[in-house]
């Protein structure tokens, strides 16, 4: 498992320090330009890599300065569960209302339906279209 490890390491490492370099912008490539960056990411897939994690790259703080974890801890979100949520029940009871009329209006077409079928088999007509007529 060990020797296994020793080469997907640094394969993934190539492959994840490949695609942040061509995901980041060329203003943010810092030293080089960005296509020497890949060159030495591809042909010096051991050391290239860490090279370009560790300098390539310009890394800046969040807004405001602070880090993620500081910033988390000053902006909790309450959760609010879907039933607690006033928004979420308005929108469930809008979505009801188009769906009863919908089902009224398709009630309302099957019932002119039956009552067309019945009249028409009161009348004796089959309502074959089909049918020669001589």
């Amino acid at each position: 498992m060990l020797r296994a490890l020793m080469y997907i390491l640094p394969i993934a490492l190539t492959i994840y320090a490949f695609i942040d370099c061509l995901n980041t912008p060329e203003d943010e490539a810092k030293h080089l330009p960005k296509v020497a960056w890949i060159f030495i990411i591809l042909l010096f897939w051991i050391v290239g890599p860490i090279v370009w994690l560790a300098a390539g790259k310009t890394r800046r703080a969040p807004a405001g300065g602070r880090t993620p974890s500081e910033w988390h801890r000053n902006h909790r979100m309450e959760w609010v569960a879907p039933d607690d949520n006033p928004e979420f029940l308005k929108s469930l009871r809008d979505e009801n209302k188009k769906d009863e009329s919908l089902l009224k209006d398709w009630e309302a077409d099957l019932r002119r339906r039956e009552e067309e079928l019945k009249r028409r088999e009161e009348n004796g007509d089959k309502g074959d279209d089909d049918t020669p007529k001589s």
